[in-house]
């Protein structure tokens, strides 16, 4: 399948793509008043979609019109808001191909990756409307001690107010739906900021719920923009909680400017794997390139480090060598395309840098290492030291280090000399190492004979050290998402 012209793809989709303000679930701006920006498709540069540009004061505006949503929000049925979640995601599954298609037009993410995002999307909705059935408290045995006798204590869960949710590119469905579902079904009312890149995908994905026969409209707002819309979100005292997926550097904005209220951050990571003697070598690498390359590398448990026993490096090597070369780059509308451009030029000429910087430094290049535009091509890296920027900071690219190790002692050693800690992997046949890994990885995510960058929405996912705070996932965010109120009765 050749390039499809985008301009035909719009005409496929039948409709004007235009992302528009929502304030308190009703819709503003149109192509004829107000600013209108533009979102390039990274591989052709055509301009694909537009927005309407906000400034801070519709930011003020969403978080006022949010709390008095919250007041209707709050006092909504759970039966309703578990209907809304399972309307919307039965809305999107007639609309998967479509919304694939937003996807690849705004961020460039290969087609066939896109349609396996929509289709997480759906399960994660379902998921988190699962469960609301799971909302429970607890009792609590006030009388086991003489101060109590006479007395009943139970505590319930209960929605905990605004909820800020600023979401990224790489992800532009998905991870909207990660804050955006526990947020609503608990009660709360939601201001989303999603990702200047990719703004059509999520207003017409918010549209969903605002569509939807079970909607609290009042409990949605969506603004779109950058530094000034989101630190108005983040400074004001309205919201109760923050809820973040980006970069270090913005994450530390957040915590010093939120003030008194609940930060929940997902901050990326390094991630890193071992690769054991006793390893299948043969599914070893080609697990590492799906890891490494997916998604051009803009993930943020990419496989970022891999340390390989040393009476293996080589064979190891050539074989990641070959599974690297077997990847087809390029056309993301091409059904056969598995990894196509970075989301932006500026972030491939980084990567290159810190690639050639690498080999001035005597890393050898494994393959790959080449750039045309926003296109590099899987670079796979040996002879890595500790000290290269392509080992100890997060790329965000298709780049992959080999790292040689003595055994597992000193793999996990290097593997937790790091600040980040999201997900690590190892690749064995020895439980014992099974085991210990488990224990010794210092990472919110362990996964045994698989890559780093595997996971399921069901799951808690989360970091340590300055890969975040909090957890998402449908049950662990509803947690992140309500307060707990403390009952007291005197018999």
């Amino acid at each position: 399948m050749g390039k499809i012209p985008l301009n035909f793809l719009k005409i496929f989709l039948g409709e004007e793509l235009l992302a528009l303000r929502i304030i308190g679930g009703k819709e503003e701006g149109s192509s004829e008043s107000g600013d209108i920006g533009e979102i390039k498709n990274p591989y052709t540069q055509e301009v694909v979609t537009k927005y309407v540009k906000c400034t801070p004061e519709d930011a003020k505006r969403a978080l006022e019109s949010a709390k008095k949503g919250f007041e209707k929000s709050r006092k909504s049925p759970l039966s309703q808001r578990i209907n809304w979640l399972n309307d919307v995601a039965d809305r999107l599954e007639k609309q998967k191909e479509q919304f694939a298609r937003y996807i690849t037009m705004e961020v460039g993410k290969p087609i066939s990756q896109s349609r396996v995002e929509v289709t997480r999307c759906i399960e994660n909705l379902r998921i988190c409307a699962g469960e609301g059935y799971n909302l429970v408290g607890e009792t609590i045995p006030t009388d086991a001690t003489p101060t109590g006798v006479k007395t009943h204590s139970f505590y319930k869960r209960v929605p905990a107010g605004v909820v800020v949710a600023i979401t990224p590119f790489n992800f532009p469905l998905n991870l909207v739906a990660h804050k955006v579902g526990p947020a609503l079904l608990a009660g709360n009312s939601v201001v989303l900021k999603p990702t200047p890149e990719a703004p059509y995908t999520a207003y017409a994905f918010m549209k969903l719920f605002l569509e939807s026969p079970y909607a609290i409209p009042e409990a949605i707002s969506v603004v779109y923009g950058d530094a000034e819309v989101g630190s108005e979100l983040v400074r004001s005292p309205i919201p109760r909680i923050i809820s973040f997926t980006g970069s270090v550097p913005v994450g530390r904005i957040i915590t010093q400017n939120a003030g008194i209220k609940r930060v929940l951050l997902e901050l990326g990571g390094n991630a890193a794997t071992f690769v054991e003697s006793t390893a299948d070598l043969d599914w070893s690498a080609q697990r590492c390139a799906i890891g490494a390359f997916a998604n051009s590398g803009q993930v943020c448990i990419s496989l970022q480090r891999i340390y390989v026993d040393e009476k293996i490096y080589e064979e190891f090597a050539q074989k990641l060598g070959e599974e690297a070369k077997k990847l087809k780059v390029g056309d993301p509308f091409d059904e056969e395309t598995f990894m196509g451009p970075l989301i932006n030029e500026d972030s491939a000429i980084r990567a290159k840098n810190w690639i050639d910087s690498a080999v001035n430094e005597g890393a050898r290049i494994i393959a790959g290492g080449n750039r045309e535009g926003n296109v590099l091509e899987p670079t796979i890296l040996a002879d890595v030291t500790d000290d290269m920027k392509v080992v100890c900071e997060e790329v965000f690219a298709p780049v992959v280090s080999l790292v040689k190790v003595s055994g597992y002692g000193e793999a996990v050693e290097k593997m937790n000399n790091s600040p980040y800690g999201l997900q690590y992997s190892i690749f064995t046949n020895r439980i014992d190492l099974m085991n210990r890994a488990i224990d010794d990885f210092e990472a919110g995510g362990v996964v045994i004979n698989d890559i780093p960058t595997r996971r399921f929405d069901i799951q808690p996912y989360g970091g340590v050290k300055l890969s975040g705070i909090g957890r998402e996932g449908a049950k662990f965010a509803l947690e992140e998402m309500t307060e707990i109120k403390a009952v007291l009765i005197i018999r």
